[in-house]
């Protein structure tokens, strides 16, 4: 399982560039039953040996769910540290509790990234003059040296199974470089899962949230007609 620490690192890695989630691939099983989690109460479980990196992982998870539709509850919140270990103890309880489904996330990878970017000159030379030709050539042609930068990726596996038919229906891998430490890559990673999933149908698109000002324009107009009515 990947350490929480290991992030400390990657944000230090990363203090100057941009994250970035995408997936690599996606797989749907022809053979399960489609099934749609809007509506369903599905468990978010996030797979790691840290306990806070878990919790924090799972809440992003069901925000993301429950902002598409989805009954999300974290796993934390209803199975101990002692249950989440045994396959037995877990399933009982999740189905007893009427859950149709999770959402399972694991860290698969951890690597640095190469690049090198050759030097390159721009514009032609010209040599045969020199106030003509060579002479402006060599003031103004420009050469960039060729540099080496790196990029941190983390790759994370989504699985998503049917409690009903017991079967892995959907999955995927993401690759995200250079993640800004722990909050922010897991807020980014959770709302790039779900809006894959979202494009496969497997949840609804995200509701926009309550502008509080929305109501606004109504309220001010009730009350000039109050006060015409006066």
């Amino acid at each position: 399982m990947f350490p929480r620490f290991a992030f400390v690192s990657l944000l230090a890695l990363s203090a100057s560039a941009c994250s970035t989630t995408t997936f690599q691939s996606t797989w749907r099983n022809p053979s399960a039953r489609p099934i749609r989690l809007a509506g369903q109460k599905v468990v978010g479980l996030f797979m790691s040996n840290n306990p806070t990196l878990r919790r924090s992982a799972e809440d992003a998870m069901v925000r993301e769910l429950v902002a598409r539709g989805a009954q999300g509850v974290p796993a934390y919140t209803v199975l101990d540290d002692t249950e989440i270990r045994d396959r037995d103890s877990a399933k009982r309880k999740l189905e007893s509790l009427g859950f149709a489904g999770a959402v399972v996330m694991r860290i698969v990878g951890s690597r640095n990234e190469y690049r090198y970017e050759p030097g390159a000159y721009w514009t032609v030379p010209r040599y045969r003059h020199f106030w003509g030709g060579y002479w402006g050539y060599g003031w103004t042609t420009v050469y960039e040296p060729g540099y080496l930068s790196v990029d941190r990726v983390v790759s994370v596996e989504t699985l998503v199974y049917s409690f009903a038919q017991d079967e892995l229906v959907w999955a995927g891998i993401s690759r995200t470089v250079d993640p800004k430490g722990v909050d922010a890559f897991i807020s980014e990673l959770s709302s790039a899962v779900a809006n894959e999933m979202t494009k496969t149908g497997l949840l609804a698109s995200a509701k926009p949230e309550d502008d509080p000002w929305s109501h606004m324009g109504t309220e001010i107009g009730d009350r000039r007609a109050l006060i015409v009515r006066r």
